[in-house]
C-alpha cells in the first residue's frame, strides 16, 4: 500500500503528463480534477494571486503555450513530504521549453528552443490541490531573448542541470527516517547561516554543512556559484552587505519537507529584510523594506570519511529561485517597462 505523499505524487501525475505533450483541452480537464475548487493559487511576478485554477491556465499557461506552440515540461524534480505544521506538500522542480515564436509578457520571442526554469509548490488535502506555489523565471526569458534590461549577473549563467545523481523524480513509499536526517541537516545549516553577520563569518560553519564541491544554481540575475568561496563571493558576500537584517527567519510561515535526499522549503513571502547597503544586483541602498520570495531544493549526498568509516551527511547541490522582478517592483521599478524599452530601441535601429 502506497503511503500518501506517494499517493500525492500520483495525483500531481496526470498534471505533468498534460504539459509534457500540451493540449489545451487535456490540461483544463486534469487542472479542474487536480485543483480544489478554491484553491489559493500564488504565481511569481507579474502573475501574483491568481483566480484558481482557472486564472492559472487563462493568465499563465495558456499564454505560455501560444508564446511556444510546441510547449513542454520536464521534471528534474518531483519529491513529497509533510511539513512541521500537519500539510502535506508535493514540491517540482524543472523547465518550460519549446521555440518561443510570439511573446509572453511582452517578453519578445527569439525564434529559437527556450527554457524557463520553474519550482511550483503543491499542499495537498482529501485528495485535491488546495495551494500552489510557484516561481517562474522570467528573467531567464529575458536574457534568452537578448533584453534583460537589468545589471549582470555575478554567477554563471547557463541552463542549470538537474541532480547530479539523475534520482530527482523520488520514487516511492516515503523513507521517513532518511527523510527527517536529511531535513536535520539542511535545517542545522541554516540555523547556522542566520547567525552571520551579528556573529562572526566563521560561525555559518559551511564547510561542515557543505559538500567541497557543491553546487549552488541561483536564479537567472544571480546565477550559479560552485563551493564555498564560490558561493561566497558571487552570491552571500553582496547579499549581505545589502541586507544584514535579513530574517523573517526560516521558521514560522515556511514549510519544509523532505523526501530521502531531498529537502525543500516554500514560503510566501520567505524573508524579510531592508535594503541598506550596496552590492546586491547593482541595486543603491534605498533603505526599504522588502519581502523576498524563494523556494528552494536541496540535495544532501552521504558521504563516508575514508578513515573512520563514519557516514556523514553533505549538501552537494541547492536549486534556489528568487522572485528578483518581485524585488525590484517593491523597489519601484518595473523591469517589464524597462524590458519593454529596450525591445522598441532595437525595433527603431
Amino acid at each position: 500500500m502506497s503511503d500518501p505523499h506517494s499517493s500525492n505524487k500520483a495525483l500531481l501525475a496526470p498534471l505533468r503528463a498534460a504539459l509534457y505533450d500540451y493540449d489545451g483541452d487535456r490540461v483544463r480537464s486534469v487542472l479542474e480534477a487536480a485543483f480544489s475548487p478554491d484553491a489559493e493559487v500564488h504565481l511569481a511576478h507579474p502573475f501574483e494571486d491568481l483566480d484558481g485554477f482557472e486564472g492559472l491556465l487563462g493568465q499563465a499557461l495558456a499564454p505560455l503555450q501560444r508564446a511556444m506552440p510546441d510547449l513542454e515540461r520536464r521534471d528534474t524534480i518531483v519529491m513529497a513530504g509533510p511539513d512541521p505544521h500537519g500539510s502535506d506538500w508535493v514540491g517540482c522542480c524543472g523547465h518550460y521549453t519549446g521555440t518561443f515564436l510570439k511573446p509572453f509578457c511582452d517578453i519578445p520571442p527569439s525564434g529559437q528552443q527556450a527554457a524557463m526554469r520553474f519550482h511550483e509548490f503543491y499542499r495537498f488535502a482529501d485528495g485535491r490541490i488546495v495551494e500552489m506555489q510557484a516561481l517562474w523565471d522570467l528573467p531567464e526569458l529575458m536574457m534568452q531573448s537578448g533584453t534583460w534590461p537589468m545589471g549582470p549577473s555575478l554567477g554563471r549563467e547557463w541552463h542549470v542541470p538537474g541532480p547530479a545523481h539523475s534520482d530527482g523524480l523520488v520514487a516511492g513509499p516515503r523513507d521517513d527516517a532518511r527523510s527527517e536526517a536529511s531535513l536535520r541537516h539542511v535545517v542545522g545549516m541554516l540555523g547556522d547561516m542566520v547567525k552571520h553577520p551579528t556573529e562572526p563569518v566563521e560561525a555559518m560553519n559551511l564547510e561542515h554543512w557543505w559538500h567541497p564541491r557543491f553546487s549552488w544554481y541561483g536564479p537567472a540575475g544571480i546565477g550559479t556559484a560552485r563551493g564555498v568561496d564560490g558561493f561566497r563571493r558571487w552570491h552571500q558576500i553582496p547579499f549581505l552587505a545589502a541586507m544584514p537584517d535579513r530574517g523573517g527567519g526560516y521558521h514560522g510561515e515556511h514549510s519544509f519537507f523532505a523526501d530521502g535526499d531531498y529537502v525543500a522549503v516554500t514560503a510566501w513571502p520567505g524573508m524579510h529584510m531592508t535594503l541598506t547597503g550596496d552590492g546586491w544586483l547593482g541595486i543603491a541602498p534605498a533603505g526599504r523594506r522588502l519581502d523576498m520570495r524563494s523556494l528552494d531544493f536541496w540535495r544532501v549526498e552521504r558521504c563516508r570519511d575514508a578513515s573512520t568509516g563514519a557516514e556523514t551527511l553533505l549538501i552537494r547541490e541547492n536549486w534556489v529561485l528568487v522572485d528578483l522582478l518581485h524585488v525590484w517592483h517593491q523597489l519601484g521599478v518595473d523591469v517589464l517597462a524597462r524590458m519593454r524599452e529596450v525591445s522598441a530601441s532595437r525595433l527603431r535601429t
